[in-house]
């Protein structure tokens, strides 16, 4: 649990891009799942849902890195 912690706290961004795109993926073959998608379709789509939720934490990210920036403007 603390080898959990410390990956936590040292890669936070990753740990949101894994847990947002495993909860992505659960909502996206829970909705789908009554559709009768290929396996290569499923596969497209689930790769494309992984992107997404890492573009969602990137973007999200942005915010931090203006606020830290800034930060160290007023300190300077």
């Amino acid at each position: 649990m603390t080898a959990l912690k410390n990956f936590v706290q040292r890669h936070p961004r990753l740990t949101a891009w894994i847990v947002l795109a495993i909860g992505m993926v659960a909502i996206l073959v829970w909705s789908a799942r009554d559709v009768g998608l290929l396996p290569g379709q499923w596969a497209a789509l689930i790769v494309a849902t992984i992107a997404v939720a890492g573009l969602c934490v990137w973007i999200i990210g942005w915010e931090d890195e203006e606020e830290e920036s800034h930060q160290e403007q007023v300190r300077e």
